[in-house]
């Protein structure tokens, strides 16, 4: 017994068939709708090209994304190696050059770079990812990207970053792959290692990296052998009733007094932001750096 599909015209499906000999795929063409059948053995992969018009091919096989994703994980992993762990951030893709977070994410992304002298690394998208990769380049830092193939930006079109080197990033198809990438490039082995996690303003794909690497870090599985900081950047009180949320939660039961305030630092501007490095990995922060960041801060 087989399963439908329903899809457009020139979509990308791949299925599984569960062991069985059939699938049915359906599409919807325009005004036309329209099925096929496809008669593949129980145990192989069966790749079969249907033309949907006369000038557009697709190609249908049966799903393998375990072996996928691990061989996904593993070149995200290969990058890492290449360029180095650092801090990572998480932020909107939709909050672009006009935006005053974007400012002064620009700005933070070069300090921190500067301050930890470490690779930067980001989801290779635009907005805030996109000012914080800017600001390291601008410090003269290395900086590299998981970029995945659906993004909520005007990036999506293509799977191609419009300036970044071609070796300094990667485009997942799975974003497991590249959460995996995004918790290893903050992955503290020895005291040299200066990481970090920095939560930008963001929406749900900021929370959900948010609250994965926090759930890592309380349970104590986030593979590293010593602290890693994590800050989230409170700009104009995006974060409040987050915070309250939270609050509220303690008041509930559903979280200890005080278990979620100690696993992050939340800072309200660039200077406690950097301040607060400095002060956690014992590193001199010129003065001149953090009054130039509580001037933009409040711009």
């Amino acid at each position: 017994m087989g399963f439908s599909i329903l899809g457009s015209s020139g979509a990308h499906v791949l299925a599984s068939n569960s062991g069985k000999k059939t699938i049915m795929f359906q599409s919807l063409g325009g005004k036309r709708r329209f099925g096929f059948r496809i008669i593949c053995s129980k145990s192989t992969v069966c790749p079969v090209k249907i033309s949907m018009c006369s000038s557009e091919t697709v190609e249908f096989e049966e799903r393998t994304s375990p072996n996928e994703i691990k061989k996904e994980i593993s070149r995200c992993y290969e990058l890492i190696h290449r360029l180095g762990r650092g801090v990572v951030y998480l932020g909107s893709s939709r909050m672009g050059p006009g935006h005053p977070h974007y400012l002064q994410t620009l700005e933070l992304g070069g300090e921190i770079a500067k301050l930890l002298n470490c690779t930067s690394w980001t989801g290779a998208g635009p907005g805030l990812m996109d000012a914080a990769t800017k600001g390291a380049l601008e410090a003269g830092k290395p900086v590299g990207g998981f970029k995945i193939g659906k993004e909520a930006g005007e990036w999506t079109a293509s799977n191609f970053h419009p300036y970044l080197p071609l070796e300094t990033y990667l485009t997942c198809r799975f974003f497991s792959a590249r959460k995996h990438a995004l918790v290893d490039a903050v992955v503290r082995n020895s005291s040299s290692d200066t990481t970090a996690v920095v939560a930008l303003p963001g929406g749900i794909g900021t929370l959900d990296e948010m609250f994965e690497i926090l759930a890592l870090i309380q349970l104590e599985r986030i593979g590293s052998k010593l602290p890693v900081p994590f800050i989230v950047m409170n700009y104009d009180c995006f974060y409040q009733k987050l915070l309250d949320f939270l609050d509220n939660c303690e008041d509930w039961g559903t979280v200890s007094r005080g278990e979620v305030g100690s696993l992050w630092k939340i800072c309200d501007s660039n200077s406690e932001a950097l301040a607060y490095l400095a002060d956690f990995y014992d590193l001199p922060l010129s003065f001149g750096s953090e009054g130039k960041s509580e001037l933009r801060s409040v711009q």
